[in-house]
């Protein structure tokens, strides 16, 4: 009884001693790192810098995939990271880009979502509004221009810059070159009182403007190049 039992003990530690064999040899260091992903502004070379440091000193079986997918997505300009182990010695990534729809207090992007990103050392596209505005206001800043541009494109103009205050007041610009102060109040009554006045008279006009102050109950106030006074459109100041 004694000797079956001695060459139980036996195989269990020839089997452990087995497998801890077969996993040293199987976690070798990773030799190759494949992406993929439908990559549009992201470059090999960008990837290969930021990801390296994440592989160094890592072992194929020993690497944490949740942790190093979770410290990839780290990676500016990356909204998705799925990672899995190629046979023998080889990671692979799939990734998703960050879309870029606006530019954010000066030096970050905005994605679809409205979230902020870095811009690091990857060339935006041309031709993004140009957004700025409180902390956790992306969203609400980037909702609010998709209403103004759908208000702006039956006047046949772009909104290019639009400024959320901290007190809550708000400022655009059209084709990069008129202001409008909108102010924080009656925003969709100032809208349409512009509307109006651009249609009858300063669409024609707009070369010539600098400004466009809006915070007036009946009117609006034109600040025109050259000048230093504003003209009142039927109406008078207000808060």
């Amino acid at each position: 009884m004694r000797g079956s039992w001695l060459g139980i003990v036996l195989l269990v530690v020839l089997l452990g001693a087995g497998g801890r064999a077969l996993w040293v040899w199987l976690d070798r260091p990773i030799e190759r790192v494949s992406v993929g992903g439908d990559l549009q502004y992201v470059s090999a070379s960008y990837l290969q810098n930021h990801m390296a440091p994440l592989m160094r000193g890592k072992t194929w079986l020993s690497v944490d995939l949740g942790d190093l997918r979770h410290r990839a997505k780290r990676i500016g300009w990356l909204a998705e990271v799925s990672v899995s182990r190629e046979w023998p010695n080889a990671l692979r990534f799939e990734l998703v880009e960050q879309r870029p729809v606006a530019r954010w207090n000066d030096d970050e992007l905005l994605n679809e979502e409205g979230e902020p990103f870095d811009i690091g050392q990857v060339t935006p596209p041309d031709g993004l509004p140009d957004l700025a505005g409180p902390d956790d206001s992306g969203k609400e800043v980037l909702n609010y221009l998709e209403k103004l541009q759908g208000r702006f494109d039956t006047l046949g103009v772009e909104v290019t810059q639009l400024r959320l205050e901290a007190r809550g007041a708000w400022r655009l610009q059209l084709d990069d070159s008129v202001w409008i102060m909108l102010g924080r109040n009656d925003r969709d009554a100032r809208l349409a009182r512009l509307t109006a006045a651009w249609q009858r008279q300063l669409g024609s006009q707009a070369s010539q403007i600098r400004y466009i102050d809006l915070r007036y109950p009946n009117g609006v106030a034109v600040a025109w190049h050259g000048e230093t006074d504003t003209d009142s459109l039927n109406g008078d100041e207000g808060s």
